[in-house]
């Protein structure tokens, strides 16, 4: 009773429950984004003048239908794409693919490794000892995965056709029990004008701080508050930008994340919606000095 009162009071947390369960289903795109919008950030969306950096995201999702976007969210995809686009050198190794749940099989895997879903978020399972690993659950969670969309909770409409696959990759080496760090690149028509870190999330407190291309701190908070802790730029920062510049030409906003091992980058993923463009920024006119970064005039149904 008490989880149902909390849900009734907070429309952050009852849009997507409610969303993920297919109550929102019979509503088209722009009147689902319409609801979150003013769910999350409190403000009816303008689709007519977009100005601020979420509602632009939301304009994106609707207009910009680039049919490359659905090989770069895809998880196996986009590891040729990058291969061909920067060089194999900043791709993790790919193990193996299945289609299913019940086709994993270890035994072929080293004794250590990554597997996941080719078509989601927050279903990477991290195995470090094959003898310990515990499959049966691995199976039964990812094959819950594979039967959702992750369109629906955002209207992402790039994974809206992703096939749903596994996919299993080498495990890259750390020495942090947060695990490897990853930077997250924040791409304006190709390039690079924002990168931030995420910490805390192995101790459940999340925090999230963002940089400019020099590694100064940015003055503003996008929905997670600031690490209490330094944090120090990557030694490949240079590169990374670099990259992250090569992968997003053409393309209005994608963020491009790198992980670091041993100086040396590894591409993660493509991310053409962070958050899904409901999370606010604190100060507020932050929202709007990243919205005017991007350029819709890119896309050509601003046109039409």
């Amino acid at each position: 009773m008490a989880k149902f009162a909390r849900l009734l009071n907070n429309p952050r947390l009852i849009v997507p429950f409610l969303g993920s369960r297919g109550w929102f289903h019979f509503l088209s795109d722009e009147s689902y984004l319409r609801v979150c919008y003013k769910a999350y950030i409190g403000k009816d969306l303008d689709l007519n003048d977009p100005k601020g950096f979420n509602e632009k995201l939301q304009w994106l999702k609707l207009h910009d239908r680039n049919p490359l976007y659905c090989n770069l969210v895809d998880k196996y995809s986009v590891k040729e794409w990058v291969a061909e686009t920067i060089g194999s050198e900043y791709v993790i190794p790919c193990y193996a693919v299945w289609n299913s749940a019940d086709e994993i099989d270890v035994t072929r895997l080293p004794s250590s490794f990554v597997i996941k879903p080719t078509h989601d978020s927050g279903n990477t399972i991290i195995c470090q000892d094959k003898s310990t690993f515990d499959l049966v659950h691995t199976k039964k969670r990812l094959a819950k995965s594979l039967k959702k969309s992750f369109y629906w909770n955002g209207r992402e409409w790039p994974y809206k056709n992703v096939k749903p696959r596994i996919i299993a990759e080498e495990l890259l080496p750390s020495n942090d029990l947060e695990g490897i760090p990853d930077y997250k690149f924040m791409c304006f028509q190709g390039k690079v004008k924002l990168v931030f870190t995420c910490t805390g999330r192995a101790s459940g407190d999340l925090r999230v701080d963002f940089f400019d291309t020099t590694w100064s701190h940015m003055p503003f908070t996008r929905h997670y508050q600031n690490s209490e802790q330094p944090i120090d730029p990557p030694s490949s920062l240079q590169l990374m930008i670099t990259l992250a510049e090569r992968l997003s030409r053409g393309i209005p906003f994608v963020r491009v994340d790198f992980y670091e091992v041993n100086r040396h980058p590894f591409f993660g993923e493509m991310t053409f919606f962070p958050g899904c463009g409901f999370e606010e920024f604190t100060p507020d006119l932050w929202d709007d000095v990243l919205g005017s970064w991007i350029d819709l005039s890119m896309v050509p149904a601003y046109h039409s």
